[in-house]
C-alpha cells in the first residue's frame, strides 16, 4: 500500500565499515608494545571524554571549555575512595556519579549563560578545581598527587596488565559511544539538535530547552567523569600537572577536528589528535633541544589544525569523508541508471506527424464552418 511506512534500510558500507573498525580496535593491543598500548589506552580515554563534549556542543549548541575539569574530578574521587579502603570497582562507579552531581549544580547556574559567557563560565570551573587541588593537600595530595592507588578490579581478579587495561578501556569507550548513538536517535536526541538550530522553536513544540540542557551537560560530565576515573586506576598515581587548562582546549579541538554532531567524531578526532601530540613531542625532544619545545609545537600544530579545519573542513573530518561517500554512492547511481537497457516489451513512443492543415483555435464561434461539413 502507498500509505504503509517505508522501512529503513540498513547502510551496508557504513556496518561493513563499523566492523572493520571494531575488529582491527581489537587485534591493534596484539602487536603493540609497552609505550604504544598507552597511547592507544590514552586514545580510547580521551574518546569517551570527547563523546560526552560531542554531545554538548554538537547537539545541544553548549560550549565548555570545563570538560578537562569533569575528568579530573573523576580521577580524583575513584583515586581518594580506593585509597581510603573503598572497592575499586566500586570507587569507579562513583566518580561518574560524583562528577554528575557536581557539573548537575554547576550546570544549573552556568547554563543561564551563553556562547562566550558560558565558555568562560565552564573554564572557570576549571581554575576553580585546580586552585582546590592545591589547596586541600591532606585530602588530594596538593601540588605532590596521590600515588599508592590499587589496581582496578574485584575479588582476585585485577588488571595489572596494560593489555588488560587495552581491552578494559575500550570495552567502556564502545559503551558509551553506543549510548551516545542510540541517543542521538531518540525523541530527546531530536529535541537537542532543535534546540542547537532554533531554541525559541523547540521550545515552541514542546521541548523542555532548560531540562535537555542540563541533562546533557550533565551526561557529557558523566563521560569525562568515567574516563577519569579509569586513568587514575591505570596510572596509579595523579596530580594537577595532569589536568592543566591545555586539556580542556584539546578536547574541543578533538571535537571540531573530529566532526561536531557525529559520534564516530569522538573517536575520529581523539586518535588524530593524540598522535598528532606524540609525533609532536617525540619531534620536540633531545639532548639540544630546549625542554619546553614540545609545548610549543603541541599550541602551533594545534592552532593550525583548527584553522585548517574550520576553514576546509567545516564539518570536520567524518562529515567531510560522509560528504564524499555520499556523492560517490551518488554517482555511480546515476551510471548504473544509464547503463540499463529499456524494459523489454515497452512500447516506442510514436513520431509526432505534424498536421498539413494549419493549427485554428478550437475556442466556439472562432472556428469557420469546413466545406462539406
Amino acid at each position: 500500500m502507498n500509505g504503509a511506512p517505508r522501512r529503513r534500510q540498513p547502510d551496508l558500507p557504513r556496518a561493513v565499515a563499523l566492523v572493520v573498525v571494531g575488529a582491527a580496535t581489537l587485534a591493534l593491543p596484539l602487536v603493540l608494545n609497552t609505550p604504544q598500548l598507552t597511547i592507544y589506552v590514552t586514545v580510547g580515554l580521551f574518546t569517551m571524554a570527547v563523546a560526552g563534549l560531542s554531545l554538548l556542543m554538537g547537539f545541544a549548541g553548549q560550549v565548555s571549555l570545563g570538560q578537562g575539569a569533569f575528568y579530573g574530578i573523576g580521577a580524583y574521587t575513584a583515586a581518594i575512595m580506593a585509597v581510603h579502603g573503598w572497592p575499586p570497582l566500586l570507587a569507579l562507579v562513583l566518580a561518574p556519579v560524583m562528577t554528575t552531581a557536581i557539573a548537575v549544580v554547576l550546570g544549573a547556574v552556568l547554563l543561564r549563560l551563553r556562547g562566550h559567557a558560558l565558555a568562560f563560565g565552564t573554564l572557570a570551573v576549571q581554575l576553580i578545581f585546580l586552585s582546590v587541588l592545591s589547596q586541600t593537600p591532606s585530602l588530594t595530595g596538593g601540588d605532590v598527587g596521590l600515588s599508592g592507588i590499587p589496581a582496578l578490579g574485584i575479588g582476585s581478579f585485577t588488571l595489572t596488565s596494560h593489555l588488560g587495561y587495552a581491552y578494559f578501556v575500550w570495552l567502556a569507550a564502545a559503551a558509551v559511544l553506543l549510548v551516545s548513538r542510540n541517543i542521538t536517535r531518540s525523541r530527546p536526541g531530536r529535541g537537542l539538535r532543535a534546540m542547537a538550530t532554533a531554541p525559541s522553536a523547540a521550545a515552541a513544540t514542546g521541548v523542555n530547552v532548560v531540562s535537555y540542557r542540563l541533562r546533557d551537560f550533565a551526561l557529557s560530565a558523566a563521560y569525562a567523569g568515567l574516563a577519569g576515573g579509569i586513568y587514575a586506576f591505570y596510572l596509579g598515581y595523579i596530580s594537577p600537572d595532569a589536568f592543566p587548562i591545555m586539556l580542556s582546549i584539546e578536547f574541543v579541538i578533538m571535537v571540531v577536528v573530529g566532526g561536531l554532531g557525529t559520534v564516530s567524531g569522538a573517536f575520529v578526532g581523539a586518535a588524530a589528535i593524540t598522535v598528532v601530540t606524540q609525533v609532536l613531542s617525540s619531534l620536540g625532544t633531545g639532548p639540544t633541544l630546549p625542554a619546553q619545545l614540545p609545548a610549543v609545537l603541541s599550541d602551533g600544530v594545534y592552532a593550525l589544525i583548527l584553522i585548517t579545519v574550520l576553514r576546509l573542513l567545516p564539518d570536520g573530518i567524518v562529515g567531510a569523508c560522509s560528504r564524499l561517500a555520499r556523492g560517490a554512492v551518488a554517482a555511480g547511481a546515476r551510471v548504473a541508471r544509464r547503463r540499463e537497457p529499456p524494459p523489454v516489451g515497452e512500447a516506442e513512443a510514436a513520431p509526432v506527424v505534424a498536421s498539413a492543415e494549419p493549427a485554428q483555435p478550437e475556442i466556439a464561434g472562432l472556428v469557420p464552418p469546413r466545406r462539406g461539413a
